[in-house]
């Protein structure tokens, strides 16, 4: 059987890419029998670089807000078919297909993210993360850090806001999901619960939290 991709998503300063770099960590230190999964960088920051965006351009400017969010929709795809392309039979990523839609909903509007959902691109996205794998880490952690790149929340209510328009985007796109609680700080203990859930995905309800 083909492994199971792992997608680690969610709102902004949740810990995923400290997750992500955890995960990787924790399978080469045990190495799985399906071998080591190629692992996808959060490819939003590249595409912000490289096409000459910032985080401001998501709230200042609808166009440019979809824009944006449309080269990370395709640089998504790229990277996934380049890690599967690469020899690895798995991988994880930090950040999905599902990620510009939930910013283009919110920072666009239902018309923008119609935009994104109706695009080839997450077609083809939609179809793996059917049959993979999506922990969504919950907002409300305490490591909330501005780092100068990334888009801040106005404040914790903004925040758990967020996480909750990106729950209820995947339950509309049937996809389903477990949530990685805030109240699981210990970084071996969040990895250790990401694992856990890991082929057993096909027997979680489309939100379920993992202990």
């Amino acid at each position: 059987m083909t492994p199971q991709n792992i997608y680690i998503v969610g709102a902004q300063c949740t810990g995923k890419t400290t997750l992500v770099n955890a995960l990787e960590a924790h399978y080469k230190a045990n190495e799985p029998p399906e071998g080591q999964p190629a692992i996808i960088k959060e490819v939003a920051r590249t595409v912000l670089v490289q096409y000459s965006f910032t985080a401001h351009d998501i709230t200042s400017s609808t166009e440019r807000c979809l824009a944006l969010q449309k080269l990370i929709l395709q640089v998504q795809l790229r990277e996934e078919k380049r890690a599967l392309e690469s020899g690895a039979q798995w991988f994880i990523s930090d950040r999905s297909g599902i990620d510009p839609i939930a910013y283009a909903l919110q920072y666009v509007g239902q018309e923008g993210a119609n935009v994104l959902l109706g695009s080839p691109e997450w077609a083809e996205l939609k179809k793996r993360m059917q049959a993979s794998l999506i922990v969504v880490c919950e907002a409300g952690v305490s490591w909330l850090r501005d780092d100068g790149v990334r888009l801040m929340p106005a404040n914790t209510e903004e925040w758990g806001e967020f996480h909750e328009l990106f729950c209820a985007l995947l339950r509309r796109e049937g996809l389903a999901f477990v949530t990685l609680s805030r109240a699981i700080s210990d970084i071996s203990e969040r990895v250790q619960a990401s694992v856990g859930a890991v082929g057993a995905a096909s027997n979680h309800t489309v939100n379920q939290p993992l202990d």
